[in-house]
């Protein structure tokens, strides 16, 4: 039975992907000035899953690896290797790099003030309402 109606735990998962994007930006940023470094990002894995629905893997050996036995993270880190910007073959672009980060943190600040709110209403519950 689910008590809290799955909100906690959607929260949870955004809260994250929050992270896990601001981990990659800042990582993209510092290897802003590496050669050949390209760019990662962050991509919620469900809507990966939507767009593989359907696709079975056909495994003929133990050892091989089913699509849906993969880490139980609701996102995916991935490179983009498809652009180069710099003369060093570097794809960050730190522009685009620092809105995201901005955009990023406010979304993390928004879904932490949600979850402070769920629990502030679970606790005036849990007091009788006062």
């Amino acid at each position: 039975m689910d008590i809290f109606s799955g909100t906690i735990g959607n929260l949870e998962n955004s809260i994250q992907y929050a992270s896990a994007k601001n981990n990659v930006i800042s990582n993209n940023i510092s290897n802003a000035d590496t050669p050949n470094y390209k760019a990662d990002k962050v991509s919620f894995k469900s809507a990966l899953e939507n767009e593989m629905s359907g696709l079975q893997a056909r495994t003929t050996n133990e050892r091989h690896l089913n699509f849906g036995e993969e880490e139980n993270r609701p996102y995916r880190i991935v490179k983009d290797a498809s652009t180069t910007y710099n003369h060093n073959g570097n794809n960050v672009d730190i522009d685009r790099e620092m809105s995201e980060l901005a955009k990023n943190q406010i979304y993390y600040n928004s879904l932490i003030d949600r979850m402070n709110g769920k629990f502030s209403s679970l606790q005036s519950v849990i007091r009788g309402g006062n």
